[in-house]
């Protein structure tokens, strides 16, 4: 039974946005409402405006006979930095402040709204380049490496630093801590990862950089390519931090344990180009 173009809008909208990065061909939309190509083809155009208009990302049509059309999640640049100064604003306040210079942030990273703008804010970065899987450490980088893999479409694999019976047989690396210079161990399930796979590494909170390291050191481990590296939130650090290339959405520049103050800026992703 036919419907009207608003319940079809609706009903293409919602599908898409559920499907990033998937092709969906135009007969299936067809079929479904039992329309002609060509309205489709006008709904479409339709989605695809207002998605444009309002920061949303885009609708790429592929042509052909095997070919639809596909949503790319995409952030406005406006919106993105108004989040990073509102994330700046909640990580200063004092009572955040945790020995070592850290600062708290699981009470944010465990807020599915934060999760969502943080998810679409790093895949915007690597809408260009082919990603095959998001590489995190547990525990805390996993909602993050969760939330952008949905929006690039691809699985998440999470290392551990200890092996679990149910992993399987595992691949390990040790590596050196970037704050504490002690020798570690990190693991990674042999199933996890294909080799050759292209490799986004994401995770919560960098200062040194050990960790980071350790898992691009994993990577060549499963003779995969390294994309690309970005976390939440980075803090200055006075020694030679152990990764050069990354991308950080926050930079805790300035901590003063006396006085109990934190300085939260904007971090690199928004000047890198």
């Amino acid at each position: 039974m036919k419907i009207k173009r608003s319940e079809r809008l609706i009903d293409i909208t919602r599908y898409m946005l559920e499907r990033p990065h998937t092709l969906v061909p135009l007969t299936y939309f067809a079929n479904r409402y039992d329309s002609a190509k060509s309205s489709i083809s006008e709904d479409l155009s339709i989605v695809k405006k207002t998605f444009r208009e309002r920061g949303t990302g885009t609708l790429e049509t592929v042509p052909g006979a095997a070919g639809g059309v596909r949503y790319i999640p995409e952030i406005a640049k406006d919106e993105a930095e108004e989040f990073a100064k509102e994330m700046c604003e909640r990580l200063s306040e004092s009572d955040r402040l945790l020995p070592g210079g850290y600062v708290y942030l699981s009470d944010l990273l465990g807020q599915p709204s934060v999760l969502r703008q943080v998810g679409k804010i790093i895949a915007t970065k690597y809408l260009e380049q082919p990603i095959d899987a998001v590489m995190t450490v547990a525990t805390k980088g996993v909602p993050i490496a969760q939330a952008v893999s949905t929006y690039l479409n691809v699985p998440f694999v999470i290392v551990r630093r200890d092996s679990k019976i149910t992993e399987g047989s595992t691949v390990s690396v040790n590596y050196v801590s970037g704050s504490s210079d002690r020798v570690e161990k990190m693991e990674l399930s042999k199933r996890s990862l294909r080799r050759g796979s292209r490799v986004l590494i994401v995770d919560d909170f960098m200062k040194g950089g050990g960790t980071v390291n350790g898992m691009k050191s994993l990577i060549e481990e499963f003779e995969a390519e390294l994309v690309g590296i970005t976390v939440f939130a980075e803090s200055t650090f006075s020694g030679n931090r152990m990764v050069d290339e990354y991308t950080s959405l926050l930079c805790v520049d300035e901590v003063n344990i006396r006085e109990k103050t934190i300085h939260v800026q904007p971090g690199n992703y928004f000047t890198k180009k």
